[in-house]
């Protein structure tokens, strides 16, 4: 896998992914950044989401569950002291489908966890990472 990512001004760059997406990130204005795009820390913590609820869907089709919405809220706590690193990160889980097995919904989410999501297995080698799930009738 690779990346690229290219300085454009201030504290904005433009971040290439190898395989051919582009996004912005930026600095807030008190960095000197114009909040142009998301900040790289937000990204790390937009991966994890991103992989896991991948990781949630593919498990739950394959069990033929019905989703037709999932949504994952994250919320992290970051140090205090340089490196600010995450020292928490909450993964909320709003499920939607019908007739959605809360046991189902719950093995999904700890496989991603713990064996298939490579972000949050990462991320939870320096912070703590929970995880917690809801689930609504479409």
């Amino acid at each position: 896998m690779k990346a690229r990512v290219k300085w454009l001004e201030g504290t904005a760059m433009v971040g290439e992914s190898g395989s051919g997406h582009a996004l912005v990130m930026d600095g807030p204005p008190d960095l000197g950044g114009r909040n142009l795009g998301v900040r790289p820390m937000e990204m790390l913590l937009l991966g994890l989401g991103g992989c896991t609820q991948f990781d949630v869907l593919m498990i739950l089709r394959r069990a033929r569950a019905d989703v037709t919405d999932c949504v994952v809220e994250l919320a992290a706590e970051r140090a205090d002291t340089d490196p600010k690193v995450f020292t928490r990160i909450h993964v909320h889980f709003i499920v939607t489908g019908r007739d959605l097995k809360p046991k189902q919904v719950e093995r999904a989410i700890a496989l991603s966890a713990e064996k298939y999501c490579s972000a949050s297995i990462m991320l939870g080698a320096v912070a703590a990472v929970t995880h917690d799930f809801e689930i609504r009738d479409a």
